[in-house]
């Protein structure tokens, strides 16, 4: 039985996905795969995607496209930090001397993101950044709960499990239009029965938004999924923040409250 630790939304910030890493370290996992946005956001976008492309499989996020294209959609804050992130991911610094990288680091990144599938399918198990029906871009937010139109078409396209992110707020929708919270499945929940149609949203490592500041990743092992929150030391990740001037210190500042 296959255990996968299933990541999203890094955001550029190695201090959570450090942590979030020595916690799948202790749950004998037998891989790990990320559902986008690598980068966005947070202060060491070049060392998350190196991480990263060490996992089993990595899908394009909106922030992943938009380091490569243009920006569409994004506040100021958001904005301005994928310019910035763009800037380090073609030139990025050393850890010594200020040296520039190599060309070829610089270029295997890019080659990485430019890489990346939008939709990843493993029999009855879609993995998507977004929706099953917008894989990069759609939000499934848990308000949605309330159209029962969009929730429909969006399970009419999961064959069984769709996994996703996006939102940074972790949790299953159900075909009763049900949101359960991970406090809700705290012992996990069974998706055993290949009959069911589930949309689990497996939170960020990076930025959570559920007014719990601590990451959150899941673990699917074919028969359960399992929400895990990590602690990090989110002033670190705050104090690389404020040391970016082209860095808004809000994206720093919200961490704290998991918002």
């Amino acid at each position: 039985m296959t255990r996968t630790a299933i990541l999203s939304d890094i955001h550029g910030n190695l201090t959570a996905l450090r942590a979030v890493l020595e916690h799948v370290q202790t749950q004998q996992v037998d891989r790990i795969v990320c559902l986008g946005d690598v980068v966005g956001y947070g202060p060491q976008p070049c060392e998350c995607l190196d991480v990263v492309m060490e996992f089993a499989f990595c899908v394009l996020g909106n922030h992943d496209s938009s380091a490569l294209f243009d920006p569409e959609g994004f506040n100021a804050a958001a904005e301005q930090a994928i310019f910035w992130t763009r800037s380090k991911l073609e030139n990025h610094a050393g850890d010594s001397a200020g040296d520039a990288a190599p060309p070829s680091d610089s270029r295997r990144r890019l080659d990485f993101l430019c890489g990346l599938p939008r939709t990843i399918r493993e029999e009855n198990i879609l993995f998507v950044h977004g929706s099953p029906r917008g894989p990069t871009n759609e939000y499934v937010m848990p308000e949605d709960i309330q159209n029962s139109k969009k929730m429909e078409k969006l399970f009419s396209l999961v064959p069984h499990l769709c996994f996703q992110g996006h939102t940074h707020v972790p949790g299953i929708f159900t075909t009763d239009l049900q949101f359960l919270r991970p406090h809700d499945v705290a012992e996990g929940y069974d998706v055993s029965d290949p009959s069911t149609r589930l949309m689990i949203n497996v939170g960020s490592v990076g930025q959570p938004r559920d007014l719990d500041p601590r990451s959150c990743y899941v673990i699917y092992d074919q028969q359960q999924v399992f929400f895990h929150r990590v602690e990090y030391d989110i002033e670190d990740t705050i104090a690389k923040i404020e040391a970016e001037t082209e860095l808004d210190n809000f994206l720093g500042y919200r961490l704290r409250d998991g918002r």
